[in-house]
């Protein structure tokens, strides 16, 4: 991940982050296991989270560090958010700005996470991103993978205190989850 999702500069150094190997239900019904990188301070807390998901069944696409999709060539821009979102991917830590700014991205501390991004898209003025979760944009026909308001996943993260981007007075963020809430 060092030059891709992480690099000199960081606003947390590469030993303030952890690996977690977390075994996840699929859309096909079977278990795999993926892995996320997230900050250290956030590590129980998430491992018991992904643990309730589990127990749920709550179904998630592919798992996998943001840093395999390779880099955008923008420093800046950390590793290429849009093709691990467009490959339906859930991923946590990722050396960037957050989008439309030029400050830090939760990504960037390893303090959020982005859930099936297609079944639960960024959408502004009713325009979903990625384009392939506009399917997704009416929250009232709950399907597998959806994160909602009062649903299992949603809850499991209002127990230690992250906020969901389903909540965002504007613009939603239905895959963000973040410490913050930002």
């Amino acid at each position: 991940m060092t030059g891709v999702s992480w690099r000199p500069g960081c606003p947390v150094p590469l030993e303030d982050l952890r690996r977690l190997t977390v075994t996840h239900w699929t859309f096909d019904g079977t278990t795999d296991v993926g892995t996320l990188i997230v900050h250290r301070d956030v590590a129980d807390g998430l491992a018991g989270v992904f643990r309730r998901l589990f127990e749920q069944g709550f179904a998630i696409r592919q798992m996998v560090p943001v840093h395999t999709f390779g880099g955008t060539g923008n420093p800046e821009d950390g590793a290429d958010d849009y093709a691990s979102i467009e490959a339906d991917n859930t991923s946590a830590f990722n050396c960037r700005t957050a989008a439309g700014s030029s400050t830090w991205s939760q990504h960037a501390y390893g303090r959020a996470i982005d859930i099936n991004p297609v079944q639960n898209p960024s959408v502004t003025a009713g325009v979903a991103a990625p384009p392939s979760g506009a399917a997704f944009v009416d929250r009232a026909r709950i399907r597998p993978g959806m994160l909602v308001a009062g649903g299992a996943a949603v809850d499991a993260f209002d127990r230690i205190g992250w906020g969901w981007g389903g909540r965002w007075n504007s613009s939603k963020d239905y895959q963000h989850l973040s410490a913050t809430g930002r």
